[in-house]
């Protein structure tokens, strides 16, 4: 989509002619609508839904598909219908950024056609968080603080992709626990992260049930991040070099607890929504987004897997250790609302799987390297040595510096593609920090998917895109 402005003709029009006279009239009469929303104190410019008067061509064309959910075995007579909608009879509205069913603080301008969504368009910055700026202010052993918060239901992950830049740019190799600890840790939160969805998704297509038991298996994994990394969410555990603690004693049995329960409940989401009438004739057909659409949108996670699309960063581009371990990429066949919540429910059992293949195969070892310009001392020694509390005061205050660089790396996050852009000038803080956020691109598709629908479509279309704003306006 282009950034230009259409090309609004001014009063200013030649009238040499009768022909240029004409247009020139016809063009003084339209006004620029953005000067007016520049003028509004709420305006969000360009980001606004304008009228369709005065919508450039080639944005709405960008506009494709369409969505027609009906009940089953009812057929449209177009007898019955005894109300025409004129162009000038559609209005906009704002869904959004105060709405729960938004997900955070995300507003959605609807052009109606009665209950029918013809036109959208997602409008983001309401967070305001500035985490990239942020981060090049900070050094890079305080990075993984300030990355963590972004997507605040996957914190690990963010942690992850900032550590494998990092360690990239340092040519520095992790000890194998250290990358296998990363490992579990991740799916852990994939797991977390997803159950979080199905309780919320739940609570958007009206099942109360569902909100709470999601919390509840949510609370066991969160139980033993608290134990592991001290904290429930924003963890700054995952950090260059390795991880900021190995794993607690008992973690086994841990993990073996957590094992033995979230497949079982699984299940019982599957059965308590799956077949359930209301719930599949709110998800089934309702924003299909096809694979071509999908791959042309750069969505990725599961809206681009339930379009029948198997791209998956840790099947397709292996990183730390995910070569070696046996899973299944689940991918749908109609990229509709249902099948994105199918493949969600469903890699919550692959998570469990590569929990349990990672549990059996961890190795020992340290659980971060060796080396003294990245890692601080043991905390027993600084009570012991001055050298040790020098060196660790220096790396805490001072940091570490970073040779000139460039590079980008990015995993597979519970949301898609999670990248981290990171520029190094040879100071100890990046020279430039950037996040691809697959909440904000995957928001793109947005338009595509709840074009043609209804307002209560919305609601299930939205949900099952899983935006988190934290990730969306850093």
């Amino acid at each position: 989509m282009s950034n230009d402005r259409p090309d609004w003709t001014s009063d200013e029009s030649d009238e040499s002619d009768g022909e240029t006279a004409r247009e020139g009239a016809q063009a003084s009469d339209r006004v620029n609508p953005y000067d007016e929303i520049f003028e509004r104190e709420t305006a969000e410019g360009r980001q606004e839904l304008l009228d369709r008067v005065h919508t450039d061509p080639g944005e709405l064309d960008l506009e494709e598909g369409s969505i027609l959910r009906l009940p089953e075995g009812l057929v449209l007579d177009p007898g019955d219908v005894d109300v025409e909608f004129g162009e000038d009879e559609t209005m906009i509205i704002n869904m959004g950024p105060q709405h729960p069913s938004t997900h955070g603080v995300l507003r959605i301008m609807l052009e109606l056609q009665g209950e029918t969504v013809l036109r959208s368009k997602p409008v983001v910055g309401y967070l305001h968080t500035g985490m990239e700026k942020t981060g090049e202010e900070l050094t890079y052993v305080q990075g993984a603080t300030n990355v963590t918060r972004m997507d605040y239901l996957s914190p690990l992950n963010n942690e992850l992709v900032y550590s494998l830049a990092v360690e990239e740019l340092l040519g520095i190799e992790i000890p194998p626990r250290a990358t296998w600890i990363r490992m579990l840790m991740s799916e852990l939160n994939r797991i977390s992260s997803h159950v979080m969805w199905t309780a919320t998704n739940g609570m958007d297509l009206a099942s109360t049930s569902m909100m709470i038991y999601g919390f509840r298996e949510r609370e066991m994994i969160l139980t033993f991040f608290e134990k592991t990394t001290g904290l429930r969410m924003n963890h700054n555990y995952i950090r260059p070099g390795g991880v900021a603690a190995d794993l607690p004693d008992g973690w086994e049995d841990d993990i073996e607890a957590i094992l033995d329960t979230i497949p079982g409940r699984v299940d019982e989401y599957d059965e308590l929504l799956t077949g359930q009438p209301i719930f599949r004739e709110r998800t089934e057909g309702v924003g299909v987004i096809g694979p071509e659409l999908a791959i042309a949108m750069s969505a990725t996670g599961p809206i681009l897997r339930a379009a029948g699309v198997p791209w998956d960063l840790r099947r397709a581009m292996p990183y730390l250790e995910y070569g070696q371990l046996d899973f299944d990429v689940i991918v749908g066949t109609v990229g509709d609302t249902f099948d994105r919540y199918a493949v969600r429910l469903n890699e919550i059992r692959e998570s469990c799987k590569l929990v349990r293949q990672i549990a059996e195969r961890m190795p020992a070892g340290d659980y971060r390297a060796q080396d003294k310009k990245v890692t601080p001392p043991p905390r027993a020694r600084i009570d012991e040595s001055m050298e040790a509390l020098i060196h660790h005061f220096k790396i805490f205050t001072r940091g570490f510096q970073v040779p000139p660089g460039e590079v980008y790396t990015a995993i597979e996050s519970p949301r898609g593609e999670l990248g981290c852009y990171l520029v190094a000038n040879g100071t100890n803080k990046p020279h430039r920090l950037h996040v691809r956020g697959p909440s904000f691109v995957n928001l793109q598709s947005l338009p595509a998917m709840l074009r043609g629908g209804l307002i209560a479509d919305a609601i299930a279309i939205i949900s099952s895109v899983d935006p988190v704003m934290g990730e969306v306006d850093r």
